[in-house]
């Protein structure tokens, strides 16, 4: 389905033709009309499917529509990691170019200047607000916010919210919202406490579900089967023949980015590093590098598996099986995005091989092995059932590290830049 064929405003459809947007995703088709017609909505979609278009869309089409008031606070985007909410907020300004709709972000870790600038939108009631709970429930607090006569009340990754434990601060900022408001969720994943959550705020809500955490189908994922010891060279080796730009390679412990990072210099790589243990002015100074591709190489734990929108990455590399199928996923998800092809190697130790299975249980699918170059010593046999050695490994398919890909890059599209930080009311 096209966009134009639903019922957003012109200027709506104008920005997204601007920005060379013509077809729905999944995801877009079916809760577009849902968000239009009013209801409230639980959605479940994998990341990388389009689910923040799925709602920014529709609201700020509605606030445009219903003469939506020019004093108040109209519409609360929840997200759970600042990294998050400023990209939310980017493609805001880039959706409602052509409107008298502003929006501004919330989150911590600012200077003054910033926290000011928020302050400010807060109290004049900026359109949109899009905030990370525990910023904004200290605002709240403070006493100059009024959430009163909200429209819209959004959650975005809820399940990551949960996880992250905000279930406290998001039932305080429910308690300040009106009862007739519009409550709209989206998750990539359904487990227990999420449809807790929705019993307690939604109301009659309807329910999508959109590919419910599987990878992309253009991800070509592989594994090797390996020594723990194996893996550095392994890495050197596939960042040489494989990908030596737009790569991601996730590990689960901080101490290990940092280890791997400071190896990788060694070998003259542009590499940089991102965790929770970094400032979060830090973060953004690598994060903006590494999008602007002045890093080639970005070392991460998980902090940047979910809602991190960059299209062209070339390959994700798990350095360390993730803990959960849903951690998996949302790792490789960074790749293959908009439409793109890229890659996803998988290195699992002896260790690790049970963890692994279950990934592949999940997915349902052996993933396709890849074999050590001889020159690195044997590989041990795959036996994750009694996690020992001696039992026969399954058979290679054939794939080695040095095979080319050549990724399908997403159309360049044209940017559209509104200044993010002004925040000037309508009429």
């Amino acid at each position: 389905m096209r966009f134009e064929d639903l019922a957003l405003t012109d200027d709506v459809l104008d920005a997204l033709y601007d920005m060379n947007f013509d077809e729905c995703t999944p995801i877009q088709e079916q809760a577009i009309p849902v968000v239009l017609e009013g209801h409230d909505l639980i959605a479940v979609a994998q990341t990388g499917t389009g689910k923040t278009a799925a709602y920014l869309l529709p609201v700020i089409s509605r606030l445009e529509s219903d003469n939506a008031p020019t004093d108040a606070i109209n519409c609360i985007v929840m997200a759970p990691t600042r990294e998050l909410a400023q990209q939310i907020d980017q493609q805001m300004q880039g959706f409602a170019y052509y409107m008298p709709v502003n929006s501004v972000a919330i989150y911590g870790g600012t200077d003054g200047k910033t926290f000011a600038q928020q302050q400010r939108g807060l109290k004049l009631g900026a359109d949109v607000v899009i905030a990370t709970p525990g910023r904004l429930l200290a605002h709240l607090q403070m006493g100059y916010v009024d959430l009163s006569r909200v429209s819209f009340f959004v959650l975005d990754e809820a399940d990551r919210m949960l996880d992250m434990g905000f279930y406290d601060d998001i039932m305080q900022i429910v308690r300040q919202l009106p009862a007739n408001r519009q409550t709209l969720m989206f998750s990539a994943t359904m487990p227990p406490k999420i449809k807790k959550l929705a019993s307690e705020i939604l109301t009659d809500p309807r329910e999508i579900k959109i590919a419910v955490s599987r990878p992309a189908e253009g991800i070509d994922q592989s594994v090797c089967i390996c020594h723990e010891a194996q893996k550095i060279n392994l890495l050197k080796h596939l960042l040489k023949v494989r990908a030596s730009k737009r790569v991601i390679v996730f590990s689960s412990s901080k101490l290990k980015v940092r280890e791997l990072t400071r190896t990788l210099r060694r070998q003259h790589l542009n590499v940089a590093e991102i965790h929770s243990d970094l400032e979060q002015s830090q973060r953004d100074e690598v994060m903006l590098g590494f999008r602007a591709a002045h890093i080639d190489v970005l070392i991460a734990t998980d902090i940047v598996a979910r809602g991190i929108d960059i299209d062209d990455i070339a390959m994700v590399v798990n350095y360390d099986v993730p803990h959960e199928a849903e951690d998996y996923v949302h790792r490789i998800g960074r790749t293959a995005r908009a439409g793109a092809e890229g890659c996803a190697v998988t290195f699992v130790s002896v260790d690790e091989q049970y963890k692994w299975q279950r990934i592949e249980d999940f997915l349902g699918k052996s993933v396709s092995r890849l074999e050590i170059p001889t020159d690195f010593g044997e590989a041990p046999s795959y036996n994750p059932t009694r996690g020992r050695r001696g039992s026969k490994p399954r058979p290679s398919n054939g794939k080695h590290f040095s095979r080319n890909h050549n990724h399908k890059r997403p159309s360049d599209k044209k940017s559209v830049k509104p200044d993010s930080k002004s925040v000037k009311k309508r009429g």
